[in-house]
């Protein structure tokens, strides 16, 4: 299904195929293990409130966000499911990670004390310990956790909830430092459960660990975090990944003007193409103020009457310039593709990121929330 509404560009996105991909996630992890999808930078681009009331509709367990203001905006939306808070909170935030009952992770008694102050007597929040076992980024290193988790527990408002940690490599074809990490992260596990800690969720496998034959289920546990999968896209391509995904979102403009320019017309800024003969273009309107990456100026590709045009001049902030010489037919208001699919002919989010040397996380994360999104 395609529609046109009266926007210059615009994002489809297709539902049915969210939840396809979370039907599949589930054949991969089994029922026993939980799906809590990340929807965090807007849902990496696909709209994050529609996208996560269609997650949990899927049957998904809860949501993980990186971010305060994501939780607390997927609250405010109506949505009642566990919302497990991955990121640092700014201090002077942290009781509303309480008022709006997210699940932050705390790696500090700094943290902890400030959640305890904020916490109302007689209440309890759920806080879950990142185990850095690799990442470098946010986390206690394994010989910290014991200790710090003891002394969490004289906290009497807080209850240790979750202990996860994120890995560095998974979407390699070597599994050797995921394998590393997971032991890292097992042996932590063990010493906890010596002291009597069993902590109710255990989560260590975003996408690529998920997906990644090599791993097998050594890093499920009792709950996964899904992200780029469930919109459709390959966490990489080092690895030949077991299942079907469905891309989520298209993005689609229409032809502004059509005209033809003399020999030797230079387009765009900076006059960085110059025509070589006489040649029709076609005006789009959608540029890097949309999230139409600038650096795909004389690079890109997009759909028209379903044949590849290429991007002739620079990507401006609101317009595109493409060479539709080789087309028999074009008329103000035809569909462009950006991202998708138009006729036998396919672009997408990996296409631009090859291009641009980056990955589709970025691509499709980036698209601005100028553009609007229609749900399919």
């Amino acid at each position: 299904m395609s529609i046109q509404p009266r926007t210059a560009t615009w994002l489809e996105i297709d539902l049915d195929a969210l939840a396809h991909n979370i039907a599949a996630l589930r054949q991969i992890v089994g029922d026993p293990v939980a799906l809590f999808p990340v929807v965090k930078a807007n849902a990496y681009g696909h709209g994050a409130v529609p996208v996560a009331h269609a997650a949990l509709d899927a049957g998904c367990a809860g949501l993980c966000v990186a971010r305060l203001d994501e939780g607390i905006a997927l609250r405010e939306a109506g949505i009642r499911a566990p919302i497990w808070l991955l990121g640092w909170i700014p201090p002077e935030q942290i009781g509303a990670a309480v008022e709006y009952r997210l699940t932050p992770t705390i790696n500090s008694m700094a943290q902890a004390a400030m959640l305890q102050a904020t916490t109302p007597r007689g209440h309890q929040v759920s806080v879950h310990v990142k185990v850095d076992t690799g990442l470098s980024r946010y986390g206690l290193l394994p010989d910290e956790v014991v200790s710090f988790v003891h002394r969490l527990r004289t906290f009497d408002r807080l209850r240790l909830d979750g202990l996860w940690t994120h890995m560095a490599r998974a979407d390699e074809a070597d599994p050797a430092p995921t394998q590393a990490q997971l032991r890292r992260f097992t042996d932590v596990l063990h010493r906890l459960r010596e002291h009597g800690v069993a902590p109710r969720w255990l989560h260590t496998a975003a996408s690529a660990a998920i997906l990644n034959p090599a791993l097998a289920r050594a890093a499920h546990f009792n709950a996964v975090r899904p992200g780029i999968s469930i919109y459709g896209l390959p966490p990489s391509h080092d690895v030949e990944w077991p299942i079907h995904l469905r891309p989520v979102l298209s993005w689609k403009a229409r032809v502004a003007r059509v005209r033809r320019l003399p020999a030797g017309t230079a387009i765009s800024y900076g006059g960085t193409f110059v025509t070589p003969k006489p040649m029709r273009v076609a005006l789009v309107p959608v540029g890097y103020g949309d999230g139409y990456p600038r650096a795909l100026s004389n690079r890109g590709r997009v759909l028209i009457r379903g044949k590849r045009c290429r991007i002739v001049g620079r990507v401006c902030m609101d317009n595109i310039v493409v060479d539709v010489d080789h087309l028999d037919q074009v008329e103000e208001g035809d569909e462009v593709v950006l991202i998708g699919q138009q006729g036998h002919a396919t672009i997408t989010a990996d296409d631009l990121a090859t291009l641009l040397d980056t990955i589709n996380y970025e691509i499709v994360s980036q698209i601005l929330p100028r553009v609007p999104r229609f749900y399919i």
